[in-house]
């Protein structure tokens, strides 16, 4: 698996990361979803580099300029609820995109340390020679997006993958290079120390779908 960390390199980008975590800044609902929007924006410019382009010629009403444009038709697939905003900042670059939803939740089935990962609903538009995007903030034991990558591929065979995460556990970067296929792409905006006791991300921000849509039962 290709692994591209962006917030190495000083940028808006880790502003907006800082925004998303600071306890105080983060309570602000609209703030928050809009700053994963953000987020989402600078992601897709960055895995934008990693596509494939066309040349072409462009009529201007002075005369024609040679320039390029994307060959790849992208889909892009988002993890309900909380891969919502971030969905929308890519869908704001790549305007043209296709789209897919899919839900996957932990099950708790008896303790808070044991629990099953459950995908049930799926709506998502044939990928076949398609590049696939498939976005969700966090990456905590990675369990979610090989359960939700692996019930896509049962049915549809895209051309490339992307996986793009906002926070990421080392624990869960490791379980994706060991359950999917070495030609897959992982974008990391922020790397984070580990997880705890209850597989939550630290030192992480929460749970970002409260944060962006409220508290849910």
């Amino acid at each position: 698996m290709n692994i591209h960390y962006i917030s190495e390199e000083n940028s808006l980008l880790n502003q907006f990361l800082c925004q998303i975590r600071e306890v105080t800044i983060q309570k602000d609902g609209m703030r928050f979803r809009r700053n994963m929007e953000r987020i989402g924006e600078i992601m897709a410019y960055e895995i934008s580099k990693k596509l494939t382009y066309n040349n072409v010629a462009v009529t201007t009403p002075l005369g024609i300029k040679n320039t390029s444009e994307i060959a790849e038709k992208i889909v892009l697939c988002s993890i309900l609820r909380a891969g919502l905003t971030l969905h929308q900042g890519f869908l704001n670059y790549f305007d043209a995109a296709e789209n897919g939803f899919i839900s996957a939740y932990r099950n708790h089935y008896n303790s808070d340390e044991n629990f099953d990962i459950l995908v049930e609903y799926q709506a998502v538009p044939n990928m076949a020679n398609k590049t696939l995007i498939l976005v969700d903030p966090m990456l905590a034991t990675g369990q979610s997006l090989v359960a939700v990558l692996n019930k896509i591929l049962a049915t549809q065979q895209p051309k490339e993958i992307h996986i793009a995460v906002v926070i990421a556990a080392p624990e869960g970067i490791k379980y994706l290079e060991e359950n999917l296929p070495e030609n897959c792409h992982l974008w990391v905006a922020s790397l984070d120390d580990k997880l705890n006791e209850k597989n939550y991300i630290i030192p992480g921000l929460g749970d970002a779908g409260d944060l962006a849509y409220g508290n849910k039962l």
